[in-house]
């Protein structure tokens, strides 16, 4: 394999550090299940409160004048986790300061507002295919919500807005529409990088085989497939069984504390990929971040999409900063 593609692999020594001591891990298990008699009355009273939490945030977003005025100003939108909000920023800022004179301008918009109005539609109805339909029917109300944070963003001086967020990023196209300035495609970025990688496939007569490891693999993980099958490449999912026997249990380990289990189970669901004849694992959840120790072999078979989002907005202000 290339250098190219084993510096997708190498994780930074911040990353390497703790990452997994100061995550906040979003718990289906601890979301109130309402019987689904009840969802209408329900939703109703959900979606009025809100409304008028909406109208709020749309009043906050508004800046008189940008804060921030220089021509690589990069702007953060967080999703559902402040956490995974600074695990990107740890990645950026450690990144871009090792060898650059200046460090890139960045603002912040994180709100949890998000993360309750995604909790509040899973909480909804018990069933994941009932979930996710909550989410799409209701994906206009929730892309508007991320779209005032993006123009808060732009108001205070942005040139360049990126989301770290997996599940944010299912309203990419959304709260992109309108924007002003540059919004990186955590997708784009990956698969740019893997094509320029230059994979060889590892099965003749077969493209390039690319996994992806989600927990939401109906929205998180298409997503990611659109991307890369625009770029070439083969995806494969992990099926029902490995999902429901390895993958959810690993997260539900992890949310118990029981480390060498959640591992335990994230290996194997890599080895399942790998057989067959997988070339890169993208791991598409907060969750599997970090969770093999820097020392496993495994780990230089998996990518992380806000590493590649991180050097693309790195190399965007860099090169905006020199005017090239």
């Amino acid at each position: 394999m290339s250098n190219k593609v084993m510096s997708l692999s190498i994780h930074n020594l911040s990353v390497c550090r703790s990452r997994t001591s100061f995550r906040t891990k979003f718990s289906p298990s601890m979301a109130v299940q309402i019987p689904f008699s009840s969802v209408s009355t329900e939703e109703n009273r959900n979606l009025t409160e809100f409304k008028r939490v909406s109208s709020t945030v749309l009043m906050r977003c508004k800046v008189p004048d940008p804060w921030i005025n220089q021509e690589n100003t990069v702007g953060v939108l967080g999703g559902l986790s402040a956490s995974s909000t600074l695990t990107f920023l740890e990645k950026f800022v450690w990144r871009s300061s090792r060898n650059a004179k200046e460090s890139i301008p960045f603002i912040v918009c994180s709100d949890s507002t998000i993360k309750s109005e995604v909790s509040m539609y899973s909480a909804l109805v018990n069933s994941k295919d009932a979930q996710i339909e909550l989410l799409q029917l209701h994906r206009g109300i929730i892309a508007e919500n991320l779209r005032c944070k993006r123009t808060f963003l732009e108001q205070s001086g942005a040139r360049c807005i990126v989301m770290p967020c997996h599940v944010s990023h299912i309203w990419h196209r959304e709260v992109s529409k309108g924007c002003s300035v540059m919004f990186l495609d955590v997708g784009d970025c990956v698969a740019r990088e893997l094509k320029e990688a230059n994979l060889k496939p590892l099965e003749a007569g077969r493209k390039v085989l690319i996994g992806v490891l989600a927990r939401d693999a109906a929205l998180v993980a298409n997503f990611y497939q659109e991307k890369l099958q625009s770029q070439g490449f083969e995806v494969v999912l992990p099926d029902k069984p490995t999902m429901e026997h390895m993958i959810l249990p690993a997260i539900e380990a992890l949310n118990k504390k029981d480390i060498e289990g959640a591992r335990n189970l994230l290996r194997v669901a890599i080895q399942v990929l790998l057989v067959k004849a997988v070339n890169i694992i993208i791991l598409a959840a907060d969750e599997l971040q970090g969770l093999l120790p820097c020392s496993d072999p495994l780990l230089k078979k998996c990518v992380d999409p806000m590493d590649s989002l991180a050097r693309s907005t790195i190399q965007w202000a860099q090169s905006t900063k020199d005017g090239t």
